[in-house]
């Protein structure tokens, strides 16, 4: 089961996370868009992530496909449905971020020459990261959790492992309580982390 976390789970998480952050830049930066079409889209995707299950979404990726024509194996299944889903909410968390910052932070950047990209990327986003801190990270510890869904579709990780081993040895409530074990140690070390990265950037906030 260890063997499970560390090249399941984990790779898991990671990789989906990376991804879903990656799409939630995206998302956040089309929903503030002054462009309907673009910011429609956004409020579009963001909508149907939040309203429908993370567990209907995997199995449309993973069964539903298929029967268009379209097959992915487990792996990339899985990291699809929770990058994806990771997206629609971490977009949100991002988009309030970025709101957040005072105007004028935009307008200092446009005063001393900076683009509206420039002044994004130099001013505007390094802010908006320290404010997203909490929530994205409340968000990775969820996910760490939700990969326990990919076992659903044969993907090899912690809970799959303890899923195979109870199936042959018949220790259902010994090996599942395992399993609800060390999903809570990883989860409590990722809060710890959590807490110490928030004290580290408060530091950085005037009083």
């Amino acid at each position: 089961m260890l063997e499970g976390a560390i090249k399941g789970t984990i790779p898991l998480t990671l990789a989906s996370f990376s991804i879903g952050l990656a799409i939630a830049l995206v998302v956040a930066l089309m929903r503030i868009s002054r462009n309907r079409v673009l910011a429609g889209v956004a409020r579009a995707y963001v909508s149907v992530i939040r309203g429908t299950p993370l567990l209907v979404q995997l199995f449309v990726i993973f069964f539903g496909l298929p029967s268009i024509g379209v097959n992915i194996d487990p792996w990339p299944s899985a990291i699809i449905a929770f990058s994806l889903n990771v997206g629609g909410y971490a977009a949100e968390v991002i988009r309030a971020a970025i709101l957040s910052v005072p105007k004028g932070q935009w307008e200092a950047g446009y005063t001393i020459g900076m683009s509206q990209t420039q002044t994004l990327r130099r001013i505007i986003l390094p802010q908006a990261a320290r404010v997203s801190v909490p929530p994205l990270s409340n968000t990775f510890i969820s996910l760490v959790k939700d990969t326990s869904l990919a076992s659903l579709i044969l993907v090899t990780e912690m809970f799959r492992v303890a899923q195979q081993i109870a199936a042959s040895s018949f220790e259902f409530m010994a090996l599942y309580l395992q399993a609800a074990a060390m999903y809570w140690v990883i989860c409590l070390l990722l809060s710890m982390v959590q807490v110490r990265l928030e004290r580290r950037l408060d530091r950085y906030v005037a009083k």
